[in-house]
């Protein structure tokens, strides 16, 4: 007997790659397998050193190869939709007539990335306050920041149009896996990737072209725009036992279905914490923006579905805090003639915090900024004799964390917009638990958490 119908979601985050299927059953849909692969993707920048953030696509590729050879054979061939989801604001590009490289694999067919550029990522720190104030003004309700598509091409446009010469087509990376899967001459983007890449206006669903023509934007690498939800294509062969043939939707933001996978009432906020982190909750129906942004507002209104937006305070600071704290560690580890992985600095640091329930220590924890105060960066108070543990340490930089998307939307604030419930998600919360308790402390609400793979989810449940 056949079993269910299956639908894949797939989720390509910033440090990892995450497969889900979800079947349906009497009750709704359920969660039937999920897979996760770490990319291990980050590569030098040569031409923006030192504050380029790039990865190299082929070995995102492969992770997610990886995870699709990792899931059941016998569920993959009832799969007859694919969600997909990723990281939103980055920019790839390839040859619309290359792009990729089909070959038999020991699950069937699959594809490697050929002729790609690497992945400039939302981390990227390329483009300067002085270098963006000196692009045109977007007619957008979204500021223009380092790390969106759009201020990155004017970035290669300025110090390197050789580069973009070589190319006639870009999107996400998300964009990129569906523009391969379904051979799309050109690519075809959601209106949540479009509204994180810069000068695009949400009202219109239209690319501010007549600007970005005005000021040598090479446009034609401007992707079409579709609703989130759609259909993208169909898959134009079998692909790890995935029949050919299955329906494939317009990729997503993977925070706009990190949210999805979860909020179920308006008066739930949502909590995400991976790489970066975000607090969010849905606006009031019929909502639409302001015209103009606010540049020295910490919260922002990002495209959700059928026409909804989210109130979205937004920070670059989350598990990558954690992670450069770790490879701190380690690196001074090295430095005192120790081999230490960073993979057992993890589970030792959260132990050690569990067992230190209190730290007079204050960690501003802004490593990376905040697109509305790019030159806000960390600090360090209250440093006492007795607080330099590293249970201490550890749990006064969960703490720093929290309070810091708490100070960008503000406990009273949710409370005016009827919040009675925190809807906890994403991969650093769901594997740490020092962070999961200064949430608790730090919120006047009950907190209910997720999964590691709610993206992926969220992706497969909007098809």
């Amino acid at each position: 007997e056949p079993g269910p119908a299956c639908v894949l979601g797939i989720d390509l985050g910033t440090t990892s790659v995450k497969a889900a299927l979800v079947a349906g059953t009497e009750r709704g849909l359920a969660l039937a397998q999920s897979c996760s692969r770490e990319t291990q993707a980050h590569s030098d920048s040569l031409g923006a050193a030192p504050q380029g953030m790039e990865q190299d696509v082929q070995k995102i590729i492969k992770a997610l190869n990886e995870c699709l050879a990792a899931l059941p054979q016998q569920q993959l061939q009832r799969v007859t939709h694919i969600g997909i989801s990723g990281q939103m604001h980055g920019v790839v590009f390839w040859k619309s007539d290359k792009g990729c490289k089909w070959s038999e694999s020991g699950t069937g067919p699959a594809f490697e990335a050929d002729g790609v550029s690497p992945l400039v990522t939302w981390q990227d720190g390329r483009c300067s306050p002085a270098f963006l104030a000196s692009l045109p003004l977007p007619r957008s309700h979204l500021s223009l920041a380092t790390g969106f598509g759009c201020a990155t091409v004017y970035w290669y446009l300025k110090n390197s149009p050789d580069f973009l010469k070589a190319y006639d087509a870009a999107g996400t990376i998300q964009d990129y896996v569906v523009a391969m899967l379904c051979d799309l001459k050109k690519p075809l983007m959601s209106v949540q990737n479009a509204a994180s890449w810069g000068y695009f206006n949400c009202r219109s669903k239209s690319w501010n072209t007549d600007i970005l023509k005005k000021s040598g934007f090479p446009v034609h690498l401007l992707p079409e725009v579709g609703d989130p939800g759609s259909i993208a294509g169909r898959t134009t062969c079998a692909w790890h036992g995935i029949p050919k043939g299955a329906e494939v939707g317009i990729a997503l933001g993977d925070f706009q279905c990190s949210v999805y996978s979860c909020l179920t009432e308006r008066t739930d906020a949502v909590l995400n914490i991976s790489t970066s982190a975000q607090l969010t909750i849905s606006m009031p129906l019929g909502f639409q923006p302001p015209e103009a942004p606010d540049p020295s507002s910490a919260v922002t209104y990002f495209p959700y579905f059928n026409g909804d937006y989210l109130a979205v305070a937004a920070s670059l600071n989350g598990g990558n805090v954690l992670a450069a704290f770790v490879g701190m560690v380690a690196q001074w580890a090295r430095e005192l003639g120790f081999q230490v992985q960073e993979s057992a600095i993890y589970p030792r640091m959260i132990q050690a915090a569990l067992a230190q329930k209190q730290s007079k220590l204050s960690i501003h924890p802004t490593l990376f900024g905040e697109r509305h105060l790019p030159e806000l960066l960390a600090s360090v108070s209250s440093i006492g004799a007795s607080e330099l543990s590293l249970g201490h340490v550890s749990r006064a930089l969960c703490r720093g964390l929290v309070q810091n998307l708490c100070s960008l939307f503000p406990e009273q604030l949710l409370q005016d917009m009827g919040v009675r419930r925190v809807l906890g998600s994403g991969s650093a919360l769901a594997r740490n638990e020092v962070l999961r308790q200064e949430v608790e402390r730090s919120f006047p609400f009950p907190v209910v958490y997720g999964k590691d793979v709610d993206a992926a989810v969220g992706a497969a449940m909007v098809m």
